[in-house]
């Protein structure tokens, strides 16, 4: 059985997760809870993922997959069941990428907001900075607001999966931020995302971390 190393904590993850509930192979993938952290390499995950990142997955023949793109990509050629992830026509591909690209480009901004926000001591905080992140997140939630309703009627994509996670990962580590304010159809749209029943089978949570 194939091995994903995975956290309840990180949105990479999370986007692999809600991929392998679509394609209908999350009973087939083992999960290892592994601690990979942003600041600290971990010297066993570096042995197959110089990286030191997750998701990483290991496959039965051998190979190692990372990083979440590619892992979602591999779902979808694995299984024919559920929506096709990544579309065989070109264009459509092209626009569902892109929009893979935007929800995976909104987490890169989340992710070192964090790290700047909660993991630096406040006397080594940059304000600059934590005003750049928060002007990108505004701008990301803008562009989204007026293409939501493209987002409402093509089938679902990586696209959808990418944008819906980076919004939940906002909900989760910066919910006081409000970006469904003055955005209702971007709101609407990912109230939709948010009840799928691969969204509701891998929610965030704040668990132990393994030593």
């Amino acid at each position: 059985m194939p091995i994903l190393h995975w956290s309840p904590r990180s949105p990479y993850v999370r986007k692999a997760m809600v991929a392998l509930h679509e394609k209908d192979l999350a009973d087939k993938v083992e999960t290892v809870r592994t601690h990979a952290d942003p600041m600290i390499p971990h010297e066993g995950l570096m042995a197959i993922n110089p990286l030191s990142k997750i998701p990483t997955l290991e496959l039965e023949d051998g190979r190692v997959l990372f990083d979440s793109h590619v892992i979602c990509e591999w779902a979808d050629l694995e299984s024919a069941d559920g929506p096709q992830l990544f579309p065989a026509d070109p264009a459509a591909r092209l626009e569902a990428e892109r929009d893979e690209a935007l929800g995976t480009g909104l987490l890169d901004v989340a992710l070192p907001w964090l790290v700047e926000l909660k993991m630096r001591p406040e006397e080594q905080r940059s304000e600059q900075m934590l005003a750049v992140y928060r002007t990108k997140m505004n701008r990301v939630a803008h562009w989204l607001e007026g293409h939501a309703a493209r987002l409402t009627e093509r089938p679902f994509d990586i696209g959808h999966l990418s944008i819906g996670v980076a919004l939940c990962y906002l909900d989760f580590r910066f919910d006081g931020e409000g970006w469904r304010e003055g955005r209702p159809d971007l709101a609407n749209w990912h109230a939709g995302f948010a009840e799928r029943p691969s969204v509701q089978a891998t929610t965030f949570r704040d668990d132990p971390r393994p030593t």
